[in-house]
């Protein structure tokens, strides 16, 4: 099964790797993204996890949603765990796919047993949310909210039409532009592969899917950190430059009892050398 028809009309796509009858945790991929971006499958398949990841609407294979909310995406996840037989369930996000995963927690307090933000992005009221951030980013963030949905769309073609057709070449593009830690990352064959597979399937069906996501991360997202009662986990590299540690304090701050790992010298890609124990401590509850 590669996706599930939603009681709206719209298809949910999803890729399952690793044990099928293991832990399961869903992951959520970042902006952009899609089912193909996941960590290492030798560590997921030898911890014995159920790792199913999922194109959210207008990526890849799942149907553009016009008007959604973060706050959507419970619903249409707790569609697909029925769908799979799994009443209870982690959750893991990264980058852009952390709001996605506090808003499970948050609205699922029943069926996910605990939560892990991955460099994840943070909401606009965090003080200093854009310091140290890379220029495109920092210009999404500060004036997305205010920009018609027609011109934001023309704004996305502008920015990524380059890196959606070609992903692999915007990577080299970018190639002594990045935090050292996501250099190094990089030249790894398999790190590589999964972000280049991972941006092709996400552009399948153009930036409109894109242009939502990025939207939604300059709104505000529908509920407050503290009202999250599942255990939440939390890991950010100090070099990040894209989702800032300015943003993993803010909610570190805010989501009641958060365990906090910030990993020195580390950036946005650091899920790939900490999946074992960023794995290894989700299953500490």
């Amino acid at each position: 099964m590669t996706s599930i028809n939603l009681p709206d009309g719209r298809i949910l796509a999803f890729a399952e790797y690793g044990d099928p009858r293991g832990k399961p945790v869903f992951f959520f991929h970042g902006t952009p993204g899609s089912r193909f971006f996941r960590p290492p499958e030798r560590i997921t398949s030898r911890l014995g996890v159920h790792l199913i990841c999922v194109d959210r609407p207008g990526y890849g294979l799942s149907t553009f949603q016009l008007g959604r909310r973060i706050l959507d995406w419970p619903k249409d996840i707790s569609q697909l765990a029925n769908s799979l037989g799994l009443d209870r369930f982690y959750v893991a996000g990264h980058s852009g796919g952390g709001p996605y995963t506090l808003a499970c927690a948050f609205a699922l307090p029943a069926r996910v047993r605990a939560a892990t933000l991955l460099s994840g992005a943070g909401p606009l009221d965090s003080p200093g949310i854009t310091a140290g951030m890379s220029s495109t980013n920092k210009f999404g963030l500060r004036v997305g909210r205010f920009i018609p949905w027609p011109l934001w769309q023309v704004l996305v073609w502008f920015v990524y039409h380059r890196r959606a057709a070609d992903p692999a070449a915007d990577l080299v593009r970018g190639n002594g532009h990045r935090p050292l830690a996501d250099e190094e990352q990089l030249r790894k064959p398999e790190v590589r592969d999964a972000c280049v597979q991972s941006e092709l399937e996400a552009f399948r069906s153009g930036l409109r899917g894109l242009a939502w996501d990025t939207r939604l991360l300059t709104l505000p997202w529908g509920f407050r950190l503290d009202e999250i009662k599942v255990p939440v986990y939390l890991w950010h590299g100090s070099d990040d430059d894209l989702a800032t540690p300015g943003m993993a304090r803010f909610m570190s701050e805010r989501i009641p009892g958060c365990k906090t790992n910030l990993c020195e010298h580390e950036a946005h890609l650091l899920l790939f050398p900490h999946w074992e124990e960023i794995l290894t401590q989700l299953w500490s509850e």
